[in-house]
């Protein structure tokens, strides 16, 4: 199930030698993975962020790491570029390898036969949506694209320096809703544009857009006196006297005032020409920001009473308990990392691929039946 995952912000690297491990098991994996079910099965697992940590565990990383995400879609970048007969690449990176995604989609048109300017949208729509349209807190720092010919999976981390946590997204639709459909992190608070209740929302989002620049900002005025319990220009007007009973800010994730800079007002102004007609044309527009989302979101839960969500896209708790570690963890949990099991395992992986590309899957069949063990090893 695709979604987000929540880990704790971890320190230090992995060992060289650890690293080399790592890939050489990951390779394996993927290849088993490739040959038994296509590399759509290897994209749709990654979009999962149990079966994400659950390949993590198997290396060798931790359940709880955040330098997991940045660890494993290093290693995997590696491999499918390395192997591009795997019919995957993953694109993107940590930091400024962010950017790298529009470029590395014309080589992955060249190598896998797919359209680089879909790829970019759909790249650049994951990242509005979970830094834009989703506001919990996380700023992102970590965008991977992962693609194959059948379907594609965008998986980026964010950072609460506060919180002292990372969260992972994982987004597989190119829609503005709902596109999480599983959530795995700690509960906390946020603007959800992207819920499913917010589709009223995002209708009046686009009807405030088109009533132009100086209405907004007129609208976004009207709003902010609302928040901070002063009679609004209507209320002066009329001669109207409204009981109040102090302001309404902090008893919603966005209820403050937003105070519009000359680089917002240089947003709306972009943003009213762009004049977006639908919810996914609105997120890709030009200048949209946390700041002018904020304001439309505000506008139209406190002038026209058609509120944002504020319900925080998670469905569960990380659970440690859950994961099954193969050779041990990095930082020694649940125990130390196994050299000479992780060598053993890379090694029957190696054969039973190299099999199954002669002719001969039963050795990586019979691997694969290990798993209706489980219930009789339990």
């Amino acid at each position: 199930m695709p979604g987000v995952a929540e880990l704790p912000l971890h320190d230090g690297r992995v060992p060289g030698w650890m690293l080399k491990l790592m890939e050489r098991m990951s390779e394996a994996i993927v290849d088993a993975i490739v040959e038994l079910h296509g590399p759509e099965a290897l994209v749709r697992g990654l979009s999962d962020p149990l079966w994400f940590q659950a390949f993590n565990n198997v290396i060798g990383m931790d359940w709880d790491s955040s330098g997991s995400t940045t660890v494993l879609l290093g290693i995997l970048k590696s491999v499918t570029w390395r192997r591009p007969d795997l019919g995957v690449l993953v694109l993107g990176g940590k930091g400024s390898r962010m950017l790298d995604v529009p470029v590395e989609a014309v080589r992955a048109g060249e190598l896998l036969g797919l359209d680089p300017a879909h790829i970019a949208r759909f790249s650049k729509l994951a990242a509005r949506l979970d830094s834009v349209f989703l506001q919990d807190g996380y700023t992102l720092y970590h965008h991977s694209v992962i693609a194959s010919r059948g379907c594609m999976v965008v998986v980026q981390q964010g950072m609460s320096v506060e919180r002292g946590l990372a969260r992972r997204y994982h987004v597989d639709r190119a829609t503005v809703e709902e596109p999480h459909s599983g959530v795995a992190g700690v509960p906390g608070e946020a603007l959800n544009a992207t819920a499913r209740e917010s589709r009223d929302a995002r209708r009046a989002y686009l009807d405030i857009i088109a009533e132009g620049p100086s209405r907004i900002v007129r609208l976004l005025g009207e709003a902010n006196r609302v928040l901070e319990s002063r009679p609004s220009l209507e209320e002066y007007m009329e001669g109207v006297r409204v009981e109040r009973r102090g302001s309404l800010v902090g008893l919603k994730p966005y209820y403050y005032p937003v105070r519009p800079s000359k680089q917002m007002l240089k947003a709306i102004e972009d943003l009213a020409r762009f004049n977006p007609t639908n919810e996914v044309e609105l997120a890709l527009a030009p200048s949209l920001g946390p700041r002018t989302l904020r304001a439309l979101a505000l506008i139209a839960d406190l002038i026209y009473r058609v509120p944002t969500s504020t319900r925080d896209p998670v469905t569960h708790p990380p659970n440690p308990f859950i994961y099954a570690y193969a050779v041990g963890g990095k930082d020694r949990v649940p125990y130390p990392y196994d050299r000479r099991t992780a060598e053993k395992v890379i090694l029957t992986l190696e054969e039973a691929v190299n099999r199954a590309k002669l002719g001969d899957r039963e050795k990586l069949r019979a691997l694969l039946r290990l798993r209706r063990l489980l219930p009789e090893l339990k």
